[in-house]
């Protein structure tokens, strides 16, 4: 990290850093691996892992309580089930780094996507990172419904923020941790995921993007987004359009850094070499 020249000044605040939010429930087929995954990954900042277990019924807790877990993590327990948004807000109450990302224990994301998410801010050229699923590349998607459902969802935002976002719904989305503390996050189910995206584009942030890796499950295989979630999507999009801007400013955690061509060619060769 020695090319990563810190900010002086309000934004140092907080250490530059990610923390990552894991929301479960009911997940004991898959958080083992999904937490060894993500205490497995090479990084280059500090990061800590929160996992958030939002009153599971299974054996989830069991089994995130293993020693080899507990070695690498932060467990929190909220004992009684209120819903992802619940889960998600506990873990920023917690955070310690100046950024954010939310990673879903269902193995439809891959933790190895991370560090790369991470680097534009560590180079100082957003504030804000969405790894989007795109087609076509490092992707698989349940269904075409489930595809046009996104795609649609994300139109709608676009032409009412007037922005150009890929991948509203995206799970993999660095925020300063500063940014989701000083916004008011009332959803307590999936649409926060929305809600949160919808008062960033409210308020002027605009989201570097790179591509990920997506392998998307089935309701079959247990996806829990519904119809009914759609609408309430586009009704949290509306809403929040008509609320006032925030008074928060955009700031970078670290400076441009005077080798940034070279860099930005490493970057290209690195996308070249895992989505050719």
């Amino acid at each position: 990290m020695s090319n990563v020249v810190p900010i002086k000044g309000e934004a140092q605040r907080l250490p530059l850093g990610l923390t990552v939010i894991v929301p479960v429930f009911n997940e004991e087929d898959k958080i083992c691996d999904a937490l060894c995954e993500l205490v497995s990954i090479d990084v280059t900042f500090p990061i800590e892992i929160i996992v958030i277990d939002d009153g599971s019924t299974d054996r989830t807790k069991e089994i995130i309580k293993w020693p080899k877990h507990l070695l690498h993590i932060r467990f929190v327990d909220l004992t009684e089930n209120k819903g992802k948004g619940h889960a998600v807000r506990a873990g920023i109450g917690l955070a310690s780094f100046s950024h954010v990302v939310i990673f879903d224990a269902d193995l439809e994301y891959f933790g190895h996507d991370i560090p790369r998410l991470f680097r534009p801010i560590q180079m100082g050229i957003a504030s804000v990172v969405y790894g989007v699923r795109i087609r076509g590349i490092n992707s698989m998607h349940p269904s075409f419904l489930f595809s046009l459902g996104r795609r649609f969802l994300t139109s709608f935002a676009n032409v009412l923020y007037g922005t150009a976002i890929t991948d509203l719904h995206t799970c993999l989305k660095l925020f300063p941790l500063e940014f989701l503390r000083a916004i008011e996050l009332s959803e307590s189910g999936f649409g926060l995921d929305t809600q949160i995206t919808a008062l960033a584009l409210r308020n002027g942030l605009k989201p570097f993007e790179i591509p990920i890796t997506y392998v998307g499950r089935s309701v079959l295989e247990g996806k829990k987004i519904r119809l009914k979630d759609a609408f309430v999507c586009m009704s949290i999009l509306i809403q929040t359009k008509l609320t006032k801007q925030i008074n928060y400013k955009d700031v970078r955690y670290a400076k441009r850094n005077v080798d940034f061509v070279q860099q930005r060619n490493e970057l290209v060769q690195i996308f070249n070499r895992d989505f050719a």
